[in-house]
């Protein structure tokens, strides 16, 4: 797992990525074509990056026909969210528990 979340901040670390994710997040389903409209990039430097995002599992492709269409899979940032997000949140929420159960006056 943490080579998977590696692979997921180096996906990430990339503005044009974000971007790509950005757009798929917005749309999700779109080609090779749609994803480049308005994007100062080459289609060959959509497609690496598009490869990049795909390795780190954060787009799936599926051929439609002739059309291979992209698509966004938050799986791996729900994995980054539950190692580095998620951890921190926990002790808010016990914090919250514990300031609620002293205001109901549970916890004197």
């Amino acid at each position: 797992m943490p080579d998977r979340i590696d692979a997921v901040f180096r996906a990430l670390a990339n503005p044009c990525r974000r971007e790509l994710a950005d757009r798929l997040y917005a749309e999700n389903g779109q080609t090779l074509g749609e994803l480049c409209v308005g994007l100062e990039m080459t289609r060959q430097a959509v497609t690496q990056h598009l490869s990049i995002l795909e390795e780190a599992g954060l787009v799936t492709t599926v051929w439609h026909g002739r059309e291979k269409l992209h698509y966004l899979n938050p799986m791996p940032l729900q994995e980054v969210a539950d190692r580095w997000i998620g951890k921190f949140e926990r002790s808010r929420v016990r914090l919250l528990a514990d300031l609620k159960s002293r205001l109901e006056g549970g916890g004197e």
